[in-house]
């Protein structure tokens, strides 16, 4: 009897020891963040190389890997309105190695997908918001159409004749939102990039078009493309002399962005060294004066503030796909 007793003590000891080790080890396995980061970090983009999203992932990701000692190694992943990227991030370790670069498609895909493989809010911590893109309403320069005004009468005497280009959801919403805001019936014409639809409006292929400010400012400025308004909630800089939606008697305003997000389960300690991070190098003059010529504006705001705009958007856009019926297919 004293050798089944003898191993029953021993394999309570070692069940435990076993059990003491399991609850330990998570904890062990936690990266430090006054430690962080020990090993290259992969930061995700969801679009293809060389596009706004792309450059300013390069951009504040060079300014990061100096800051903090470790390469930044950006990865592009683009696809299906950069879900494919999202949901690697999603799926990814919440250790801090793997980050998302990602615009407001990721606010705007709840609202015209019928079914996400991720939750914007559920399975991911907003750490910051980089930058903005001030969008521009043009028409050509050929066009009779001198102003807001005269677009939305044109488009109520030709609804058959008006239309908008748009290369993506984004674009599409909030130009869907000025058509609910005014009564200016305008129908949707799909192009691959935002150049081309401006490239469009200005051969006269079609009427209008919501872009960002890359695309659009040089053209206005040459003399090919008339701005009728600016959606933001001020006037920009590049063009003082537009007024903004809001001005021209549209109830229209809106600002397209991109930001940084982690997995959810991502230490608080490592998610605020990096919003730290990225806080600063927004600030940085140097960063600034590299994304502006492009039409893009450096904002650095908290993970508080961040996610306050992901909740408000996901809400407002959602509103506005219902209101117009827009649905993409899978």
């Amino acid at each position: 009897m004293r050798i089944p007793n003898r191993y029953s003590r021993i394999t309570a000891c070692l069940g435990f020891a076993a059990l003491v080790a399991s609850s330990v080890t998570p904890a062990l396995a936690q990266e430090d963040p006054a430690k962080y980061p020990s090993r290259p970090i992969h930061l995700i983009v969801g679009f293809a190389a060389g596009g706004g999203n792309d450059i300013i992932a390069r951009v504040f990701g060079q300014k990061l890997a100096e800051s903090l000692g470790q390469p930044v190694i950006v990865e592009n992943k683009p696809g299906g309105g950069a879900i494919v990227a999202t949901e690697y991030v999603a799926k990814s370790a919440p250790d801090g190695y793997t980050l998302l670069m990602s615009a407001s498609g990721i606010s705007i895909n709840p609202a015209v997908y019928a079914k996400l493989p991720y939750d914007a809010v559920k399975d991911f911590v907003a750490v910051s918001e980089l930058a903005s893109f001030p969008l521009i309403m043009i028409v050509s320069a050929a066009s009779p159409i001198k102003s807001v005004a005269d677009l939305v009468t044109y488009a109520k005497a030709n609804p058959d004749k008006t239309n908008y280009a748009s290369s993506s959801a984004s674009f599409q919403l909030v130009t869907e939102l000025f058509k609910q805001k005014t009564g200016a019936p305008m129908q949707v014409i799909p192009y691959k990039s935002a150049n081309e639809s401006v490239l469009a409006v200005i051969s006269g292929q079609v009427t209008t078009t919501i872009a960002d400010a890359g695309p659009v400012v040089s053209q206005v400025k040459s003399g090919t493309a008339r701005a009728l308004a600016v959606a933001t909630s001020k006037r920009i800089e590049d063009l003082p002399d537009v007024p903004t939606l809001k001005e021209a008697g549209a109830d229209v305003d809106a600002v397209l962005w991109s930001g940084i997000f982690v997995p959810k389960e991502t230490p608080p300690g490592i998610v605020k060294k990096l919003e730290a991070e990225f806080m600063r190098i927004a600030k940085l003059p140097e960063v600034i004066a590299r994304l502006k010529p492009l039409g893009i504006d450096t904002v650095g705001n908290s993970s508080e503030e961040f996610s306050k705009i992901l909740k408000s958007d996901i809400a407002r856009w959602g509103a506005v796909a219902k209101a117009s019926n827009i649905k993409i297919e899978q």
